[in-house]
């Protein structure tokens, strides 16, 4: 681990500057800090602000940044416009990373900075992510996956390195609640946002609340769901989610499981990917 955390040191040492493309998630996080170890204010983390992000998500990114101390600026993106990223195809992250990497990827160059990277660990590489290729056909650069961290060492290093957030759960773009051709809108993105966000007041950490129609899918931990249902006032929480949008609630009981709506693609589109992208 020590080993692959000098090898990250080493990367952004050769790099004399970079902007880090910084969702706030565990992954970045550890991007930005190990940068600015390095590189001091010659790093830059840089958030994507859009509907498919919560505010408060956003809001634990600038927290984090100011407690690294890198500098810390927020642009606004736009992928929700396009058709390709709305219409929701199986590869709607290529479209949602086109558009966030064709900003930053200016904004870089008229600040110095002369390289973006970005937090994709050597994990990501094993699934189905089209957003790792538009990210390269931009220029970024991936240290985690370059020196082999994975999703386990980048929470064992950031422990490490006494990084508060390190057991943070895995929260993705709101966008990836949504079944492939389901349309996803911004009134969608923010009911499907509000829900989660109550249950996280409720005190459950790692959790989707999956949008399918009109219905709500809740996904846990398989060995919470028992203790959710005996513990939550669930009229109560019905009641809230159609406030929010919704007409139905359900709860899934096979349990949360990362990439679940993968599932439904065919071995040849799992395949045809970017996990075997070369990223060096």
């Amino acid at each position: 681990m020590l080993q692959k955390l000098q090898a990250l040191k080493n990367i952004f040492a050769e790099m004399e500057m970079a902007l880090i493309a910084y969702s706030g998630g565990i992954d970045s996080t550890l991007v930005a800090k190990v940068a600015y170890d390095i590189l001091g204010d010659r790093a830059l983390a840089v958030t994507a602000e859009s509907p498919s992000l919560l505010p408060e998500d956003l809001e634990d990114a600038k927290v984090q940044a100011a407690e690294i101390g890198i500098p810390h600026q927020v642009v606004q993106t736009h992928e929700i416009e396009n058709p390709n990223y709305a219409s929701n195809p199986v590869n709607r992250c290529y479209f949602c990373k086109s558009e966030l990497h064709d900003t930053l990827k200016p904004l870089a160059l008229s600040l110095g900075y002369p390289y973006v990277v970005d937090g994709v660990n050597a994990d990501d590489l094993k699934d189905y992510r089209p957003g790792i290729q538009a990210a390269k056909e931009r220029g970024a650069r991936s240290p985690l996956a370059e020196v082999g961290i994975t999703k386990a060492e980048v929470r064992e290093i950031s422990k490490h390195l006494g990084l508060p957030w390190w057991d943070k759960p895995a929260q993705p773009c709101l966008s990836s609640r949504f079944p492939y051709g389901e349309e996803i809108t911004v009134a969608k993105l923010q009911r499907v946002g509000r829900s989660e966000l109550y249950l996280r007041k409720l005190g459950w950490r790692n959790l989707r609340v999956r949008s399918e129609g009109d219905t709500a899918r809740i996904e846990l931990p398989p060995e919470q769901i028992k203790e959710f249902v005996l513990t939550t006032e669930l009229p109560a929480l019905v009641s809230a989610f159609q406030s929010f949008g919704f007409v139905y609630v359900t709860l899934d009981l096979e349990g949360y499981r990362s990439g679940k709506l993968n599932q439904v693609l065919t071995p040849q589109v799992r395949n045809s990917t970017y996990s075997a992208l070369d990223i060096s």
